[in-house]
């Protein structure tokens, strides 16, 4: 399974994510900053369809909302 977290730093919603994840131990998650990356930025705009952090992608689909996004990860543990 591919998991990528689109984020950026200054966004709360990811740090709330983020915060999770370094609680959690977890090391299967690609980091992809879309104001520092614009590759990532732009792939984010095209499958998602909108600009919106954090996202999770997980194998390619994106799943928005930080409390939608940390409720996933719990239930699927790496």
């Amino acid at each position: 399974m591919t998991l990528e977290l689109f984020k950026f730093d200054t966004c709360p919603y990811c740090q709330r994510v983020i915060r999770h994840i370094n609680s959690t131990g977890r090391k299967d998650i690609v980091f992809r900053d879309i104001n520092e990356d614009k590759e990532a930025e732009q792939t984010l705009i095209r499958v998602g369809g909108k600009r919106q952090v954090p996202c999770l992608f997980i194998d390619g689909k994106p799943l928005y909302e930080s409390l939608d996004i940390i409720k996933w990860l719990d239930e699927h543990p790496a």
